[in-house]
């Protein structure tokens, strides 16, 4: 696979504009893993933003949990490995951005508006006002 890769990268290396060069060879540019982790890392974003339409109900708060918690975590190592990845740390943010309000999301309703509903269900009505 890397002889392919390589052969990619050489070809490519001749089209890339000289003003480009910098980044095209940068230690996290597109040559590398710490570009393109990042980049496919967004459609974890893109759809902790489509969990926020759904139901309460529906969000999962071991799922909302492990986002947040990865989130936070792989955005303290984007800023301790070298070269610093500033586009993985942004991205880690987002996810733990996320997740964690999917999580508060999951939780306010499981623990708070859940029973408040079983309870309202099983007969526990107030008793209402006669006019």
């Amino acid at each position: 696979m890397s002889v392919i890769y390589n052969g990619i990268i050489r070809v490519a290396d001749q089209f890339v504009p000289a003003r480009l060069q910098p980044l095209w060879n940068h230690p996290a540019g597109p040559k590398t893993i710490f570009f393109w982790s990042p980049l496919f890392k967004w459609g974890l974003v893109i759809a902790g933003l489509g969990d926020l339409k759904r139901p309460a109900e529906k969000v999962s708060v071991s799922q909302s949990g492990a986002l947040a918690a990865t989130g936070l975590i792989w955005s303290r190592y984007s800023l301790v490995i070298i070269p610093k990845n500033w586009s993985l740390f942004s991205v880690n943010v987002f996810v733990a951005i996320t997740g964690l309000y999917s999580l508060g999301r999951a939780v306010n309703y499981q623990y708070f508006e859940k029973p408040k509903l079983t309870a309202s269900k099983s007969g526990e009505t107030q008793p209402q006002a006669q006019s």
